[in-house]
């Protein structure tokens, strides 16, 4: 039986480790930014123009939102595309719904600190519109976030998608789901402990 394969997108380099149940997978990144010698430099929006059905699993973290509303549509597709029959994907972004709770719950403006992170603190502003220190040191705009998600939104965006299945659940800022082509294996049911059905 071949290795299975996981699409790291938007992975920016290998540094950043991949969750521990894509340990046994073969890591391709695809990035739009050489600086972290990505295995194919591409913009997600793209992911089209690859071999279909080429990979087990799609990881996709902090990354969608860096896209406009518009073309979010355009990414999923290419996840779709990109994925064996029985592939899954599993996209993790800010949970804006939490992120406006907490900025009111704490009585905080845009520019205060939300939470401090290994890369220094991140403002409300940065959730929001993305990293400003990565965005002006950088000089790229590629870094800005376009758009947003709460879990229900990512749900409904993943859906209309055309994935069969998705779960997902919200902690830590986040939304993070699993998205599946078709119901998923009783292999991947297990690993991820979701319900039979």
């Amino acid at each position: 039986m071949s290795q299975k394969r996981v699409l790291n997108v938007g992975g920016n380099n290998r540094a950043i480790p991949l969750p521990p149940h894509f340990a046994s997978y073969e890591h391709l990144l695809l990035d739009i930014d050489p600086k972290g010698k990505p295995d194919i430099l591409s913009d997600a929006r793209d992911l089209s123009k690859l071999e279909s059905a080429q990979f087990d699993a799609v990881y996709c973290s902090h990354n969608l939102e860096h896209y406009y509303r518009h073309d979010v549509p355009k990414v999923l597709a290419g996840f779709q595309h990109v994925l064996h029959a029985d592939g899954f994907a599993q996209v993790i972004v800010p949970d804006l719904h939490a992120v406006m709770h907490q900025t009111i719950q704490r009585g905080l403006d845009v520019e205060d600190v939300l939470y401090q992170s290994h890369s220094g603190p991140i403002m409300v502003l940065d959730v929001l519109y993305g990293y400003s220190r990565q965005i002006e040191s950088s000089g790229e705009d590629f870094y800005a976030h376009k758009t947003g998600f709460t879990q229900k939104s990512l749900v409904r965006a993943l859906l209309a998608a055309g994935f069969e299945r998705v779960y997902a659940g919200v902690g830590n800022l986040e939304v993070n789901a699993l998205a599946f082509k078709s119901k998923p294996t009783s292999e991947l049911r297990a690993l991820f402990g979701l319900p039979d059905g």
